[in-house]
């Protein structure tokens, strides 16, 4: 492993508690983050309510895998130390990942807008990397591979929305969706959710649902349409091909997978 269990029992957690204190700086100051949402407008900007919304139970899970990082020992059983390890795989990117948070907090707070893009771009790319190329399939039977999965792809999830939104307001302020844009929006999700299981693909259409409420005309009309479709292309893919095998490997048919990669 790249880390140590003592380096990742400690840099995971403060990295939780700079992301939550700059999460109160950010709520409490003057301006505050919903101020300057509401100064700076575009084709992208969510209804800021609903980024809140999906924050509080995040990191309500959050805790719950933070708990585990502290509660496994690895010199207690082979069984603790594979639990253990599917965390401490996620720790860099998660440690990353808040950081990354915090200083878009900051930057975005002082109305920098593009220097706070530059933030939320390595976060929503290091965390869209780790659930495509290094994510292992989710075992059902290990609460540590149920948490590592739910995490990192809500906040993979989430890391979409962020970077639609920022992107808009820092290069595009005031103008509204032109043609291209709403192709490829469509297009974009319609591939991703074509491509995601429950969590992700649910989190894709958080993202749309949370685009329409915050826009305006015929363009909150087609996010809508746009949530609607992504909802039912998830929906489909996971019901003909089941993400998980329940009680198995999960996330991919036990056939493919290498007895090596199986968990206990």
């Amino acid at each position: 492993m790249a880390l140590s269990y003592t380096t990742a029992r400690w840099m995971a957690p403060t990295s939780f508690i700079v992301n939550f204190a700059a999460q109160q700086y950010g709520m409490f100051s003057s301006p505050n983050m919903k101020d300057i949402h509401d100064r700076n407008l575009s084709f992208f900007s969510p209804q800021p309510f609903f980024i809140a919304g999906f924050f509080f139970p995040q990191q309500l899970f959050q805790l719950a895998w933070l708990y585990r990082l502290w509660k496994l020992d690895p010199k207690k059983s082979t069984k603790d130390r594979k639990e253990l390890d599917q965390i401490i795989d996620y720790v860099p990117y998660y440690t990353l990942g808040n950081l990354c948070i915090a200083a878009w907090m900051v930057f975005w707070n002082s109305e920098h807008l593009g220097i706070s893009h530059i933030f939320v771009t390595i976060n929503s790319l290091s965390q869209l990397f780790y659930i495509v190329a290094k994510l292992g399939p989710m075992d059902t039977r290990s609460t540590s591979s149920v948490l590592t999965h739910i995490v990192s792809k809500t906040f993979a999830g989430i890391g979409v929305l962020d970077l639609l939104h920022n992107g808009s307001v820092a290069f595009f302020k005031d103008e509204p969706a032109t043609l291209l844009i709403r192709i490829l929006t469509g297009v974009g999700f319609g591939l991703a959710s074509a491509s995601s299981d429950w969590i992700f693909g649910g989190c894709l259409v958080y993202d749309l649902v949370a685009l329409s409420v915050g826009q305006s005309g015929s363009w909150r009309n087609l996010l809508a349409m746009y949530a609607a479709g992504s909802a039912a292309i998830v929906t489909v893919k996971n019901w003909a091909r089941p993400p998980y095998i329940k009680g198995k490997a999960g996330y991919d048919d036990i056939e493919a997978l290498d007895e090596n990669t199986r968990l206990p």
